[in-house]
């Protein structure tokens, strides 16, 4: 849409197509022209647990990309009934989980998937925007990975079953240059999630392997593991001792009065020493304004502990946007965006002196 010239042609409407998503489709364009160097992946913080997959052999797999918003407006002031945080703290008012991020990619401009995988059934990780725009712009080949009650709203979303893989812990999906592995999840709050009409019905406890998985993903650079929002549990250990895991992922926040629902800061670098990783990354941090956490919190505990506990691994914080390579950037414990102006003064500059000083 044309940018307004005068006051007369700014509207609302010309105001929220003109600025979302805020970053247009810059990322969009970085991944696509990416070329992931031979023996690495690459991969692209989208914000929440979104994150997007490529390897040297230009494999792209979209993982639990999620373009909605927390709340936006008070209402009347109370969770939905049987909402899981409700049942979880016995709490009736409304939680404040007002969106943190900015919509760093353009779902709709996203092209060459060749999967789109989501967690579990939470709707900050299950999108049908990301689900439409995939189904829109992807071949007959991209598949939609999930475990059952994912796969279930996808179809009636639309998504063709035909397209649709349900996993299981333990099964393996090849997509082209990646093999997949479903494994065991640990998301209590996902157990908690009923509706209305299923708490009146007298709900029983889901199957957590029905309506959530991690994942570990096997490429020729690495191994990434992505814990969605699994709770702290003794079997990282045995995810670490049953397969090689060189970067993990998991959800970290600062968790209000009466809820455990995020990964606190010492369990981060738990599930790292238990799965054995070399690098941990804390995701979802960033994008509940009542869960909102500092991971600086996570470096300082692994810089006490590191030495003592002889640590083999270490945290690596990230942004929202921004990408991290390995193992390139293996050693690295920190994120910056790129600052530009790298070739200043290799043209004629037109300022009157060379100097402020």
């Amino acid at each position: 849409m044309t940018k307004p010239k005068n006051i007369q042609e700014a509207t609302r409407e010309n105001w929220i197509q003109n600025t979302f998503p805020e970053w247009g489709t810059w990322l969009n364009e970085e991944i696509e022209k990416s070329v992931v160097p031979e023996s690495n992946f690459r991969m692209w913080w989208l914000a929440n647990n979104g994150v997007w997959l490529k390897t040297h052999e230009d494999t792209n797999i979209l993982v639990d990309l999620w373009n909605g918003t927390g709340k936006q407006t008070h209402g009347n002031g109370l969770m939905k009934d049987g909402h899981q945080m409700m049942r979880m703290s016995g709490v009736r008012e409304m939680q404040p989980n007002l969106r943190l991020q900015p919509f760093v990619i353009d779902p709709y401009a996203v092209k060459n998937v060749d999967a789109l995988l989501v967690t579990h059934i939470h709707s900050d990780h299950l999108d049908i925007n990301t689900a439409a725009a995939v189904l829109q712009n992807s071949g007959p080949d991209t598949k939609f990975i999930g475990p059952q009650a994912v796969v279930d709203i996808w179809k009636g979303w639309g998504v063709p079953e035909d397209r649709t893989i349900v996993v299981h812990p333990g099964d393996e999906v090849k997509v082209k240059s990646v093999t997949i592995k479903a494994l065991e999840a640990f998301d209590r709050t996902a157990l908690l999630t009923v509706s209305k009409e299923e708490k009146i019905a007298g709900h029983l406890p889901q199957d957590m392997n029905e309506i959530a998985v991690n994942y570990l993903f096997k490429t020729s650079g690495g191994n990434l593991y992505h814990a969605a929002d699994s709770h702290m549990s003794n079997m990282f250990a045995k995810h670490g001792n049953e397969n090689k895991v060189d970067v993990e992922i998991i959800n970290y926040g600062e968790n209000p009065r009466g809820i455990t629902d995020k990964v606190t800061s010492i369990d981060v670098l738990r599930s790292a020493e238990d799965l054995k990783t070399n690098v941990v990354i804390p995701v979802h941090y960033d994008i509940w304004s009542n869960f909102d956490a500092d991971p600086q919190e996570i470096v300082k505990l692994w810089q006490m502990k590191k030495d003592t506990l002889d640590y083999k691994f270490h945290p690596f914080v990230w942004k929202v946007g921004g990408s991290y390579t390995y193992p390139q950037d293996k050693e690295k414990i920190q994120f910056h965006y790129n600052r530009g102006f790298k070739d200043v003064f290799t043209h004629e500059n037109d300022v009157p002196f060379t100097s402020f000083l």
